[in-house]
């Protein structure tokens, strides 16, 4: 099932999404060195990595989106792409909270419990990440004209006792 939204024959959300996990990981790096003394500048860099992150993760949504909504009903491929999409918006959220929160402090710095919910939203993003590859690399959501939209997980054993992608 190739991908509806294309650039040159090549699929747009694939390539909206590296931004943005970029952005939003490095928000999180930065806000932790900040915390733990590193230099000032810090926080405020962190701050507009999350607000250029966001908006990047919207830009990455909504060509998922079209991708999303052209995967036929009742297969693994619609599934696993909704939970993709559901991690995305609950990380998206999140970020989107924090950055609420940093807007109006007065130096737009992250302190622990903000730091604490970034922590969270990266490991949804890992996760949704994990989704994302098994959407592309096993499914062939959007690069494969004949993509099997019912493969088995990656995570499945095979056969010969190990799992698809490396040894258990």
């Amino acid at each position: 099932m190739e991908s509806r939204l294309k650039i040159l024959g090549h699929p747009v959300h694939p390539m909206l999404v590296m931004f943005p996990v970029a952005l939003l990981v490095t928000t999180v790096l930065f806000d932790i060195i900040d915390a733990l003394g590193g230099p000032n500048y810090l926080g405020q860099l962190a701050f507009w990595n999350l607000s250029v992150g966001l908006i990047g993760g919207l830009l990455a949504a909504a060509a998922g989106l079209v991708d999303l909504l052209a995967i036929p009903r009742g297969t693994r491929a619609k599934r696993v792409g909704q939970t993709h999409a559901a991690a995305n918006t609950a990380m998206l959220l999140l970020f989107a909270a924090v950055w609420v929160v940093r807007l109006n402090a007065e130096y737009r710095t992250a302190g622990g419990a903000l730091i604490a919910i970034e922590v969270v939203a990266v490991a949804i993003l890992g996760v949704a990440a994990w989704l994302g590859g098994e959407l592309v690399d096993r499914l062939g959501v959007g690069v494969e004209r004949d993509a099997n939209l019912n493969a088995p997980s990656s995570l499945r054993p095979t056969g010969s006792g190990q799992q698809m992608g490396g040894a258990r």
